[in-house]
């Protein structure tokens, strides 16, 4: 598969083209980011190309949307608690400052990190980690994607009505 789902990765999700699609959930789409520096790394893709902020959603599908969000932080921190001893927390943003589709990012966050970034926003992590090959998604995140989509499906199978 080429990387041309890169450019358009909202309608790649909705056509079943989109490699780094973890599940559909509710309002979105849980995805495993790009870069692993900080494994787990996931990313809330809205289900809708033309929204581009969180106001832009009706009450619902915002509340959705939101859930989503809570929905695959819990699944990133159960996966990396279980696959790394020195996890510490997620940390959910929603930014929106570069790409203009709404998304939000799921930071795992370890012991491990360097003392001067650990405490810090993962967006001042020097530029190298984030276009460096060693961290670049590949098949050696595969057992860490099968880990976040396993917890994902046990939530989501939790909270469906009886």
């Amino acid at each position: 598969m080429s990387d041309g789902w890169r450019t358009d990765r909202i309608g790649s999700a909705l056509k079943g083209e989109n490699p780094a699609v973890l599940r559909r959930l509710e309002a979105g789409f849980a995805v495993i980011g790009d870069v692993q520096f900080l494994p787990g790394y996931s990313v809330l893709l809205a289900d809708d190309v033309t929204v581009q902020r969180l106001s832009d959603l009706p009450r619902a599908r915002r509340l959705a949307f939101l859930s989503d969000m809570d929905q695959l932080g819990e699944a990133v921190e159960r996966a990396c608690r279980r696959l790394d001893p020195a996890f510490r927390r997620v940390n959910l943003e929603i930014l929106g400052n570069t790409d203009g589709f709404l998304h939000a990012h799921v930071w795992p966050r370890f012991e491990w990190e360097p003392a001067e970034l650990v405490g810090r926003p993962v967006w001042l992590y020097p530029r190298e980690k984030w276009s460096d090959e060693r961290f670049a998604l590949g098949p050696r995140h595969d057992v860490l994607r099968e880990a976040i989509g396993e917890e994902l499906n046990q939530l989501q199978s939790a909270r469906r009505p009886l």
